[in-house]
């Protein structure tokens, strides 16, 4: 074995041995692996979390671009799970309709790293309803002093017109909200 081909290897054990410390420290995670039927669905799970433990012995590394798109497509097929989807770039958020009528809409919301632009507020004409199913997000009112803490599981309704921004979400596996837009009366 060639010395790169065993780094290639050890690399692999490596992130093999990460996926499976965090699928044990995750239950949702784990519940998705569990729902898993084919190799390919466990190395599309394991890549929406940042490890890379699809390549077989020889194959040469896809184009990240390729990767990304490859991944994105396949898990939306694959795993029907709200909690799991390969997380957006840093910066970047990436919503998914779930729901569209025209009195409602829900969305899926999955946020890495985000924040509003400098100087930019939100002003919706339509009332908002979020909750956070996976990790923390910091919201700023212009009508309240203080920041508002957002983690797992806390919800907030924001009323139509009521300006606010994002100054903070989670870095990968990032910020994964539920947020439902309905017209006021």
């Amino acid at each position: 074995m060639a010395d790169e081909q065993l780094q290639r290897f050890l690399e692999k054990v490596s992130q093999l041995n990460a996926f499976v410390a965090l699928t044990e420290s995750q239950p949702a995670l784990r519940e998705a692996l569990r729902h898993c039927a084919t190799h390919q669905q466990v190395v599309l799970l394991a890549r929406s979390c940042g490890f890379e433990i699809g390549r077989r012995w020889g194959e040469e590394a896809l184009a990240e671009e390729a990767l990304a798109e490859e991944s994105a497509e396949a898990m939306e097929t694959a795993i029907d799970n709200l909690l799991i989807s390969p997380c957006p770039n840093p910066g970047q958020e990436r919503s998914t309709v779930l729901l569209d009528t025209p009195k409602l809409r829900l969305e899926r919301i999955h946020s890495c790293s985000a924040t509003s632009p400098e100087g930019f507020w939100y002003d919706q004409r339509e009332h908002e309803w979020v909750t956070l199913l996976q990790g923390s997000a910091r919201l700023r009112f212009s009508d309240e002093p203080q920041v508002r803490e957002l983690n797992r599981g806390d919800q907030l309704l924001i009323s139509a017109h009521r300006r606010h921004r994002l100054e903070q979400t989670d870095q990968a596996p990032g910020t994964i909200w539920l947020a439902l837009f309905w017209p006021p009366e």
